[in-house]
């Protein structure tokens, strides 16, 4: 199948083919059809698997066949509402558009928190047809009647299980709302938890159901590895995995902000270009970290789970999980971005005695044991044991209990000690002061709620 065999418009077909695509995704070739058809639909899909393409395409296809209604001042109203988890998704989705459109007529922005409002407000008074946003700065603008959603005739949920995890479905209900009963609404999720589904519920009439590339699978084109290696050696372990190897492209994981700024500070001194991308970074800081990558300026991209999600780079050869996530399904979700598009990937984790409990439910996960290959002068010491984990007042991994699957309280210490080498456990999320809400992607603070239980997987 070709693109050109999915009833597209020649002005979307040409601005596809000089990107160089020419044969769609598996997740292209069942949703542009679903779409256009004008129905409402349900996808599983995760990040690489070209689902942003698989609603952009035909949702600027729909809107070019019906011309907007202006209003009084001659502005055109918003007909399409994105709404993504985080800034650096919503930035990449609202390119797609942009790239996608470029000869459609339509116009596009993208909205976010942790910017300033006021050059959002004014173009927005412009008109515009297609918007990408976060949650929260949506909300801000719906609060200061900056923008009005009641002429929204395409709704799209990206990342809907993302969107849960991390504690937005009070706004998303909110954005529903006040968006027009009838439209066209697109649910795209990884997983398909109870969660999501009662949200489909609320959202979808009668959907198309697609799911492809379910997330606890990982794909044949990335090799994947795992190099066991001493608690304290991590560092010197990827710097010589970068220079023997004379990689150029990497993106690294850790799992906590405070150490991914560690490393980078360490692989700089060794003379490896490196930036780290995380929510305390500014979105000017995060935008050119990811465009230096992406230009292949920046050697190193050292990541949280969170920040990273969304980052969409084609033919990204090097993963490294510089520690392994304490959930499972997120190891499936960082190796993913390499190997994409039939190119070869390759997955390196780095692991200590710390996380052997976390290989092993990840491996229990993909269903597969990842091969095992000790670097010569990088070995575990001989004895070595395993320690806690520490985030804040909490204990995870295997030295607090079996297998990394109790939570325990932690003496009173710095917090992010053990793991070695930037260790620390969560989901990129560094402690913070006692009370405080924390920050969200969006740029928002969120209400304080009670914390969930960093080391279980979290409901799906």
């Amino acid at each position: 199948m070709k693109f050109t065999d999915l009833g597209l418009a020649e002005t979307l077909l040409r601005a596809v083919r000089e990107q160089g695509y020419d044969t769609p995704t598996p997740i292209q070739a069942q949703a542009i059809p679903a779409v256009l058809a004008g129905g409402d639909l349900m996808a599983g899909a995760q990040t690489g698997t070209g689902k942003t393409a698989g609603f952009t395409l035909p949702m600027l296809q729909r809107l070019m066949a019906k011309p907007a209604a202006k209003d009084a001042r001659g502005r055109v109203p918003i007909r399409a509402l994105i709404l993504t988890p985080t800034r650096e998704l919503a930035a990449q989705v609202e390119e797609s558009v942009r790239t996608y459109g470029k000869y459609s007529g339509l116009t596009s922005m993208v909205m976010f928190g942790g910017v300033g409002m006021q050059p959002q407000i004014d173009r927005l008074k412009r008109g515009v047809d297609i918007l990408v946003a976060t949650p929260g700065r949506l909300l801000d603008h719906h609060g200061q009647r900056t923008l009005d959603l009641s002429h929204v005739e395409i709704f799209v949920l990206d990342e809907a299980d993302r969107m849960l995890d991390m504690g937005f479905i009070h706004d998303i209900k909110k954005v529903l709302a006040v968006l027009p009963q009838k439209k066209q609404s697109l649910l795209f999720s990884a997983t398909f938890s109870d969660e999501i589904k009662a949200l489909a519920d609320r959202l979808l009439n009668q959907p198309a159901l697609i799911e492809v590339a379910r997330r606890n699978q990982t794909a044949d084109t990335i090799a994947q590895k795992v190099h066991p290696v001493g608690r304290e050696m991590k560092k010197e372990l990827l710097t010589h995995l970068i220079k023997a190897n004379d990689w150029h492209q990497v993106l690294v994981f850790t799992r906590m902000k405070h150490g991914a700024n560690r490393l980078v500070e360490y692989l700089m001194k060794q003379g490896i270009s490196a930036m780290a991308i995380h929510g305390n970074k500014s979105q000017g800081a995060r935008t050119k970290a990811l465009a230096d990558f992406k230009s292949g300026e920046l050697t190193c991209l050292v990541a949280t789970d969170i920040a990273a999600r969304g980052i969409d780079i084609d033919q990204l050869p090097h993963v490294v999980n510089f520690e392994l996530p304490n959930v499972p399904e997120d190891y499936v979700h960082r190796i993913g971005r390499t190997g994409r598009a039939g190119a070869q990937g390759e997955a390196v984790s780095l692991v200590c005695v710390d996380e052997n409990g976390f290989l092993r439910d990840i491996e229990r996960l993909i269903k597969r044991e990842i091969p095992k290959e000790i670097v010569p002068g990088f070995e575990p010491p001989g004895g070595e044991r395993p320690e806690p984990i520490v985030l804040g007042r909490m204990v995870i991994g295997q030295g607090a209990g079996r297998g990394g699957n109790h939570r325990h309280h932690a003496p009173q210490r710095g917090a992010g000690g053990g793991g070695g080498g930037g260790g620390g456990g969560g989901r990129g999320n560094s402690p913070r002061p006692q009370g405080q809400a924390p920050a969200r992607p969006d740029g928002r603070r969120q209400a304080q709620k009670p914390q969930p239980r960093l080391t279980q997987q979290k409901p799906r």
